[in-house]
């Protein structure tokens, strides 16, 4: 499973700026996660072959006692809870404050691995200013730059050094032991996640229960049908209440991202007496982001009437317009109604997602593709598609070779794509298309 590393500051040390250079994106600088609460990212990370989970929290402020600021803070110290590893950026230039005092003293209390980390220290690594940040009582502190990229490296090391790594860890979610699929079964809290899997079992295998956080962790049930295996995971809708906690939290996405990254399909459950909420969208995002095949299973249509019906499918081709290639269900878990297309497709995402797909039939479809349409014109050069083979599964990775490779555009890899799909019926799967640019000979003339 993914290791979790938490990054905790006060406020302008450079938390974000750090996620994003971790993360190698920008999502902490755009408006918040859809569904998350103020100022708390989640993003995938990876060291060589080692994966893990990346948390920017807010600017801590342990001691306020209300207002933005406490509600903040109750977030951070959620974080530290879920989190293997907690990372505590301060700010070199600054100096120490007060105010890191007091979240060194809370991080101490917590009992959790904290690596300290001194940002801002491009130019300064052997500045006798570090000195001072020996009286936090964390260790030894890490000069980095998050700016520039330097010392991430060896933090990252320091973070991820106690965690052990398994087979699982480094190769991702590719194949499935022994022929065993992992279905992992994702959505909102109490929106019918062990209702379902008790009706699958036959069994009243797991506590459901009409309130929204029944279900404390990930679930792993193993589970045959017709001759096939499958290990089913019930995502926890939150994590063990802390002690540091005064109120249940509601929504808890570190055990869902770690469910979703283990497993080789997902099913996305959607309450239809809700809709689709910001916190499916992001689920389903980080769905789509993981290469995980996916079913949509929109449960307790029953409960539904015409008119949520109609309103329910358009915030549905809205909000998961990017899950255009996923099936959508309706059902019902509690009355069992529904279940045995679930099944169906579940089986045929899995089939799409470990498809093998030969290289000359690969290299045909595209020349093909490029008969009836050809790449748009870059300069003097038109991009020229010579053969594509597969690089991967779950998700199917298609790389195609050539020259000028470069200059196709978006729509085109989409019309590829389309054309990829038709002739080999890939259902509830993401399908990656990888340009590759040969060397021309020519160029250095």
């Amino acid at each position: 499973m993914k290791p979790v590393i938490a990054l905790v500051g006060r406020p302008n040390v450079g938390k974000s700026t750090l996620f994003n250079r971790i993360t190698k994106s920008r999502d902490a600088i755009v408006a918040d996660f859809a569904g998350l609460t103020r100022d708390r990212h989640y993003g995938d990370a990876r060291l060589g072959n080692r994966e893990f989970i990346v948390v920017d929290t807010g600017g801590f402020e342990p001691d306020k006692p209300s207002g933005v600021v406490a509600e903040m803070a109750k977030q951070t110290r959620q974080a530290v809870a879920e989190a293997d590893a907690v990372v505590f950026v301060t700010d070199l230039r600054a100096g120490l404050s007060g105010q890191d005092h007091d979240i060194a003293r809370f991080l101490r209390s917590c009992g959790k691995k904290v690596v300290l980390a001194v940002n801002k220290a491009e130019g300064m690594t052997e500045s006798p200013l570090l000195a001072e940040f020996h009286e936090l009582g964390i260790g030894e502190p890490h000069p980095v730059s998050a700016a520039h990229g330097q010392g991430i490296r060896s933090l990252l090391e320091a973070a991820l050094a106690d965690h052990d790594f398994g087979p699982e860890d480094e190769e991702g979610a590719e194949t499935e032991p022994d022929g065993v699929i992992r279905l992992a079964v994702a959505g909102r809290p109490n929106v019918g996640k062990s209702t379902l899997i008790n009706a699958w079992l036959g069994e009243e295998r797991l506590v459901a229960f009409d309130q929204p956080g029944t279900t404390r962790d990930a679930i792993h049930v193993p589970f045959e049908r017709e001759g096939r295996r499958f290990e089913l995971i019930d995502t926890a809708g939150l994590r063990r209440k802390g002690k540091v906690f005064e109120a249940v939290e509601k929504f808890s996405v570190v055990k869902t991202l770690q469910a979703i990254a283990d497993a080789n399909v997902v099913l996305l459950l959607i309450d239809a007496t809700q809709g689709v909420s910001d916190q499916d969208a992001h689920i389903a995002g980080y769905i789509l982001d993981s290469g995980r095949a996916v079913v949509v299973a929109i449960n307790k249509w029953d409960a539904t009437d015409d008119y949520q019906r109609e309103t329910l499918e358009r915030s549905v081709e809205t909000r998961l317009a990017f899950l255009k290639f996923a099936p959508i269900l309706r059902i019902s878990a509690i009355r069992r109604q529904g279940l045995s297309a679930v099944w169906k497709a579940i089986l045929q995402a899995h089939a799409s997602a470990t498809i093998k797909m030969p290289t000359p039939v690969l290299t045909r479809l595209v020349h093909e593709a490029v008969e009836r349409q050809e790449p748009r014109r870059a300069g003097r050069f038109r991009p020229k598609l010579r053969y594509a083979h597969q690089g991967g599964m779950n998700p199917p990775r298609v790389v195609i070779h050539g020259n000028n490779l470069e200059h196709v555009t978006d729509a085109y890899k989409r019309y590829l794509e389309g054309r990829l799909r038709e002739h080999f019926k890939l259902v509830g799967t993401p399908l990656r298309i990888e340009m590759r640019s040969g060397h021309n000979p020519f160029d250095e003339a």
